[in-house]
């Protein structure tokens, strides 16, 4: 418990393969030995790796990501809940109270007021804000700066930091309740019987049921306020700004928790990648499916023919079969058109020479060309200033001056960067001004770039 503790809940690792939890495990058993002598822990690590991955223990989740042919490991939902549990039995030296409390105070004014169907009530509520928000402003261009203590800034932080790596744990159970889904559909279809209809109807109801449930609904917005370059932005300099404070810095906090919402990102991501295993396990059922079905028809076929073979020349004068208008439609050759040689172009051959003609030129030379290294360039240079940065910002900081031409280029710069993340679920609009000065717009999935 200590080493997976570590290993995955204190380092916010999502996901390790088998060569780097070994070298860990190997260096955790190493250090045991050195103090509690050579007979404790005897066996290999990666007898201990197996065994906790094994089904009997499940306190280890091996599988093989799609890009990798090496197994990885992850902590299971459940482990994590016990080691949370064991690490609530530790006797704290500091326990924080006010920041709960102001917590609790908010959720339930935040409660009271969503609810609140009359106006008068809610404007009511808006202008006494607004009155504290005044005279807050007052006192302070008075000089009267209300500073928050040193104990209230660690007790905030010490709960940041709490909900921080307990959102990791939530993306674990939401991957665990997808992956249950997608093994449930795999069982199905091995002992599916009846259409191919009755079972997507149950297997899309279950996902529709997963995904409107509380679980999935706050995962979506949780999902959705995530993707925002903004939002990422305003977090990345909230958490420089925090980890800079002197009382945070006597904490002597993870400073892996300053990349926390990246962490987030890929453990999104990986839920996302479980949804999809689940829709490419549809569609490989649907063509075994239809494989399955034409392979009966020809089986079918196959034995009519022996049949028919069985039984040639003892049939005698019986009637076997009566086949109603049995007839060739017959294709004349005569009744075909005639084939008409195409008519050959007669060029003379006849000297050049120099003319005047009124007619412009310009459309020899109006060639398109999109400078591919230009657009990287600047997607670079927006990076550089923060990180991500969709198309759109892109576009409106650089607007296209080739048209769809341009913006084809943007796209192939995307699928071949791997830093490069599509949002399926939002949709964003790109816009340009043509020729002619006709204003143009393109609605496609949003594309976030990420510094390299």
């Amino acid at each position: 418990m200590s080493f997976l503790t570590q290993a995955f809940v204190l380092s916010n690792v999502r996901t390790l393969s088998r060569p780097e939890i070994l070298s860990r495990l190997e260096d955790a058993l190493f250090s045991i030995r050195e103090t509690a002598g050579a007979s404790s822990y005897p066996r290999e690590a990666a007898d201990y790796l197996e065994e906790w991955a094994a089904d009997e223990r499940g306190w280890l989740r091996k599988y093989y990501p799609v890009d990798s042919d090496l197994p990885h490991f992850d902590i299971t939902p459940a482990t994590e809940k016990v080691i949370e549990w064991i690490s609530s039995l530790e006797e704290r030296a500091f326990i924080g109270t006010s920041s709960r409390l102001l917590t609790i105070f908010d959720l339930l004014r935040q409660m009271a007021e969503g609810s609140e169907t009359d106006p008068e009530v809610r404007i009511r509520e808006l202008e006494r804000r607004r009155s504290a928000i005044d005279a807050e402003i007052a006192r302070v261009r008075e000089g009267r700066l209300e500073l928050m203590d040193e104990t209230a800034l660690r007790e905030r932080f010490l709960l940041v930091e709490a909900t921080a790596r307990a959102l990791l744990s939530d993306f674990r159970a939401v991957e665990q309740n997808f992956r249950h889904l997608d093994r449930e559909v795999r069982e199905r279809i091995a002992t599916w019987e009846r259409g191919k209809g009755e079972l997507l109807q149950e297997v899309f109801g279950e996902r529709d049921a997963i995904s409107d449930s509380d679980q999935g609904r706050s995962f979506r917005a949780f999902w959705d306020f995530l993707m925002s370059a903004s939002r990422q932005e305003e977090l990345t300099t909230l958490l420089e700004k925090v980890f800079s404070l002197k009382a945070v810095e006597r904490l002597r906090p993870d400073r892996r928790l300053l990349r926390i919402h990246y962490d987030w990102l890929e453990a999104g991501e990986m839920a996302q990648r479980t949804v999809a295993r689940l829709s490419e396990q549809l569609r490989r059922f649907l063509d075994e499916a239809v494989w399955l079905e034409n392979r009966r028809i020809m089986e079918i076929v196959k034995n009519i023919e022996k049949k028919a073979l069985a039984l040639r020349g003892e049939i005698g004068d019986r009637t076997v079969a009566t086949l109603e208008d049995s007839r060739v439609t017959l294709g004349l050759p005569l009744d075909r058109p005639i084939y008409r040689p195409p008519v050959k172009t007669q060029i003379p051959d006849r000297p050049l020479l120099p003319g005047e003609s009124d007619a412009s030129a310009e459309t020899l030379f109006s060639q398109i060309f999109v400078d591919r290294g230009r657009l990287e360039r600047q997607v670079d240079r927006l990076l550089s200033e923060r990180s991500p940065v969709s198309l759109s910002e892109i576009v409106e900081r650089f607007p296209l001056t080739r048209g769809l031409a341009e913006l084809v280029v943007y796209l192939v710069i995307a699928s071949e960067r791997p830093e490069t993340v599509v949002d399926e679920l939002r949709e964003e609009g790109i816009f340009w001004q043509d020729k002619e000065g006709v204003r143009r717009e393109a609605r496609l999935a949003r594309i976030l770039f990420f510094r390299r």
